[in-house]
């Protein structure tokens, strides 16, 4: 029988399960995520480094593993929060259960969960911090969570990033073909997947790789990546991107877009409970286009600060922040949300095509 489960919050708040995945104890700032699929690549999203997930939609794991489905090479959150775990998963493409999963890369699940109260809570009150409590009584979970550092004080992205150089597919440019350097600050494979699709050569490189090493490889056109964690801490990023804005077409996703706004002066600061879901809308400011997007992030930018040289160019219609800015003088689109999806809709893969016209020069 599965053992009991406990996740206890940093308010007290305590929600009971059982365990499903790898029977041991975790901690992390618990989020949630509302998308009805993709839990896979939701685990193995870097972005997700130091979180327990929670997941809205009540039955995970019916259709299982798939070796295609992989954002990087691990799982990288801490833990999992279902409402219902499904231990037999029916797809073809499935190679093993998501409770199997669990265990191999040593992540603990909890099942049976409340998990509408729980949403509700980090809705209410604020993302907090919890503690995966299994073989031992809430209270002393409790306890062992307040001696625990906080999410916003840890560097993440050394921890998820590259430890060396790497192309995808194809080791070298060839032809007319762009080449494009990324900066692995917590990079999902769906963005290699997509640039190579455009036509592009890419190589991805480690978070600290400086600015003169970005350019001594000839890169056309530089992408900064999403990741995880507080984008203030990240000192070495912001420098690397100050150096290379205005000599380089940058295209910025969701943490690249933050670093960039820091590079800029701009102030980044937390959101109640963040943007994590495949349903996001976001209005084009020139426009007035709405459009559907998947969305991971707890930090916006704080537009106040922005340069005049700065367009913002979308905007989160729940709640006005920040989802994109360009500078034609300094030659950079960036954008909050994931047109790379992974979960999510395809509606914004667009915003690669339009990255390749700001290297062409076009647009």
């Amino acid at each position: 029988m599965p053992e009991r489960a406990y996740l206890v919050l940093e308010d007290g708040s305590i929600y009971s399960g059982t365990t499903f995945g790898a029977p041991r104890a975790a901690f992390g700032e618990v989020v949630f995520n509302t998308a009805m699929t993709g839990y896979q690549e939701m685990l193995t999203d870097p972005s997700y480094a130091g979180q327990v997930l929670v997941l809205t939609y009540p039955l995970i794991g019916n259709y299982g593993i798939s070796e295609a489905a992989f954002e990087s090479r691990t799982i990288q959150a801490a833990g999992l929060i279902v409402r219902e775990d499904c231990p037999t998963p029916s797809h073809s493409a499935s190679t093993e259960t998501l409770d199997a999963f669990l265990k191999r890369h040593g992540v603990p699940g909890v099942a049976g969960v409340d998990t509408r109260a729980l949403t509700r809570r980090l809705r209410n009150t604020g993302v907090m911090m919890g503690y995966v409590a299994i073989g031992e009584p809430p209270e002393t979970a409790l306890e062992r969570l307040r001696q625990l550092p906080r999410y916003d004080l840890i560097d993440f992205v050394r921890q998820v990033t590259t430890e060396a150089p790497y192309p995808w597919q194809e080791a070298l440019p060839t032809g007319d073909r762009p080449h494009i350097v990324v900066l692995d600050w917590g990079l999902k494979h769906n963005i290699l997947r997509l640039l190579h699709r455009f036509g592009c050569v890419t190589t991805t490189v480690p978070a600290t790789t400086t600015a003169k090493e970005v350019l001594a490889r000839r890169p056309d056109g530089i992408v900064l990546s999403p990741g995880p964690g507080n984008p203030a801490l990240l000192e070495y990023a912001i420098s690397t991107t100050r150096s290379l804005l205005g000599r380089m077409p940058v295209l910025g996703i969701c943490l690249g877009h933050q670093i960039v706004g820091e590079a800029l002066g701009a102030r980044t600061f937390k959101l109640k409970f963040g943007h994590r879901g495949a349903n996001h809308p976001v209005r084009e400011v020139a426009t007035g286009r709405v459009y559907i997007t998947a969305q991971n992030h707890g930090f916006a930018v704080d537009p106040a600060q922005l340069p005049p040289s700065v367009d913002v160019t979308h905007l989160h219609l729940n709640d006005g922040t920040v989802e994109g800015m360009r500078s034609r003088d300094l030659g950079f689109l960036t954008i909050q949300y994931h047109a790379e999806a992974s979960p999510g809709p395809w509606d914004n893969t667009y915003l690669f095509e339009e990255f390749l016209r700001l290297i062409q020069g076009k647009s």
